[in-house]
């Protein structure tokens, strides 16, 4: 005999399975209800009023939209919705001009990098950079006599803020640093590692060497930076051409300083390799400043570009300035985040050579005239530098840069940095509006179009601008 299921074929019954009718019911019910709250406007985007600041669009994540092809009319869109006001080329406004931010100014670790007799200099540049704020990792490279690496070691063990802050650290074995080998990449990633094993607090990464200093306070460089989205990374990059490609790409090179424990040249193989077709290569500054969340990917790589990019680097001339840029433009995850800046100010011949012009008095007011940071090379002890003490950081030999944290008094020519106040609180001065002048201009919309695209870079005028074709 069969079981009924509940169907009786009974004449005059219905069914008696009405399951179907209250997920019916739900569903009309739903339906007239967005369609009411979309006739009257409940869903509607929030307009941005000419007067409401509290609207941050984001660059850097809108830029990714234009990696498809299909995405870039929402980007175009969003701008011109943004930029009716003639006067405002820049989404970001809001928070370059704001004078203050609710936000926790950021950390920056700074890595200090020196070799032979610079163990000096790096003391005068690590006083000028200070911040209780930030962290530093000094590195003196295996060149360096171990007495100097113990004097710059026991200099920052004996100054008692070092001591109870915590947050300098030197390197206690060099390691060997060959110029333009991949050496340096490693050098970096290294002080990286160190940062992110003891769980240090910072946001942005800024690698320095002893030929550079600082063109405004700390507290000027943290109080711009505090309203400015976090994922940004200012890394000055193109894609490699011309001679570089030739003179860089092809050769295959050896780096000594992987194998020996004293610092050699380059050594040139007499092969040529083919430029690779699986990703594009960059170049351009040695000098980044880099988000937390990028250079995690770069050590854990957790899709193996960057592993497979710095196996690839390690026979390539002048790694330091191609590795992080062909790294992070060939990555969907962080390519619209680039910032083509490295936040110096730099004079070149032209057309540029290898190394940059030695800056001194004359360059002073083109330095501050350019509303970076940082500016390189100096040489030793010169003249510019106290200028730049007395005028830019109002520091005082062997002391530190003083901002708002530095708590004592200076009467009697005391250190007001001798007693140590809130390390949040911030007093940006006129540097504060130079740099904000500079971010301004590298994050408008027309600027970063040049980003990890097919445009090129004027080093001397820092532009981007359309190469011609050739033919």
């Amino acid at each position: 005999m069969r079981k009924s299921l509940g169907v009786s074929s009974g004449p005059g019954r219905p069914s008696g399975d009405r399951r179907w009718l209250l997920p019916f019911l739900a569903s009309l019910l739903v339906s007239v209800t967005l369609f009411l709250a979309a006739a009257c406007g409940l869903f509607s985007p929030p307009s941005v009023g000419a007067g409401d600041d509290s609207i941050l669009i984001d660059v850097a994540s809108l830029a990714t939209w234009d990696d498809g092809g299909g995405g870039s009319f929402v980007v175009s869109d969003i701008k011109n919705r943004l930029l009716d006001d003639e006067d405002d080329d820049n989404p970001d406004n809001a928070a370059v001009n704001s004078d203050a931010s609710d936000a926790e100014p950021p950390r920056i670790a700074y890595l200090l990098e020196g070799t032979k007799g610079d163990g000096l200099r790096m003391r005068r540049t690590l006083q000028a950079i200070y911040h209780p704020r930030n962290q530093y990792i000094l590195h003196l490279d295996l060149e360096a006599p171990p007495r100097e690496r113990i004097d710059l070691a026991m200099y920052v063990k004996g100054d008692p803020t070092f001591s109870q802050v915590g947050n300098v650290r030197v390197i206690a074995k060099g390691n060997l640093v060959t110029y333009k080998g991949p050496t340096m990449v490693a050098c970096t990633l290294h002080a990286v590692a160190i940062l992110l094993k003891e769980g240090l607090e910072w946001d942005w990464f800024i690698n320095l060497s002893a030929s550079d200093y600082p063109l405004m306070t700390q507290d000027d460089i943290l109080h711009v930076f505090s309203s400015l989205p976090r994922n940004l990374n200012f890394i000055e990059h193109m894609q490699i051409s011309g001679w570089k490609m030739i003179q860089r790409g092809k050769p295959i090179v050896l780096d000594p300083g992987l194998y020996l424990s004293k610092k050699f040249d380059l050594t040139m193989t007499t092969e040529r390799r083919e430029l690779p077709t699986s990703f594009k290569l960059y170049t351009g500054s040695a000098w980044i400043m880099l988000t937390k969340t990028f250079l995690e990917y770069c050590i854990w790589g957790w899709d193996n570009l960057p592993r497979t990019l710095l196996m690839y680097y390690v026979n390539f001339i002048s790694s330091p300035e191609g590795y992080f840029h062909t790294v992070i433009c060939n990555s969907d995850e962080f390519r619209g985040t680039a910032v083509g800046h490295d936040l110096h100010y730099i004079a070149w011949d032209y057309p540029p050579k290898q190394h940059p012009l030695i800056l001194s008095l004359r360059d002073f007011n083109r330095m501050v005239k350019s509303g970076a940071p940082f500016a390189r090379k100096f040489p030793k002890d010169d003249k510019v530098l106290d200028k730049i003490d007395s005028d830019l950081l109002r520091r005082s030999e062997g002391r530190f840069t003083p901002g708002a944290w530095c708590d004592g008094s200076s009467e009697g020519g005391a250190d007001p940095c001798s007693s140590r106040g809130e390390d949040s609180v911030l007093e940006p001065g006129p540097g504060a509006e130079r740099l904000r002048g500079l971010m301004k201009k590298v994050l408008s919309w027309d600027y970063r179009n040049g980003s990890c695209s097919s445009l090129a870079y004027n080093q001397t005028k820092r532009d981007w601008y359309v190469p011609k074709r050739r033919g």
